[in-house]
Order: structure tokens, then sequence, then C-alpha cells
């Protein structure tokens, strides 16, 4: 009887993911819709304000702080 080896292509659960797959920027901008689908809210004119008026304030990485 063989041993069944666990798949190669799966992640090891014990293994901390790398600090740089843990953010979510890709070098691209960050839309008022981004912030606002990544808040979960609905894409409203109100919501849509709300996006801008943070990224004006906090960035492109305000979306950073919206994500784990």
């Amino acid at each position: 009887m063989t041993t069944s080896q666990p798949d190669a292509s799966r992640p090891n659960p014990d293994r901390a993911t790398p600090d740089n797959l843990l953010h979510t920027r890709t070098g691209t901008d960050v839309s008022p819709e981004d912030m606002v689908l990544g808040s979960g809210r609905d894409l409203t004119p109100r919501n849509l304000e709300w996006a801008r008026r943070k990224l004006e304030k906090e960035g492109p990485e305000a979306i950073e702080k919206l994500l784990p």
C-alpha cells in the first residue's frame, strides 16, 4: 500500500503569506469606484463622493486601510 503525499501545488498552511502578497495595490491608480467597492458599499453618487474626498485626503494608500 502506498501512502499519499500532499499535493505540491497546494500552499502549506504553516507558512506565512509573504508581505508583498498581502497588499491590495497593483501599481495602478485607485479609483473612487475601487474605494466604494472595497468598502462593501453600493455604487451611489453619495458613496462615490465620499470615496473622492477620502482619496484626495489620504491618497491611493487609503484603500489599504479598507482591505485586509
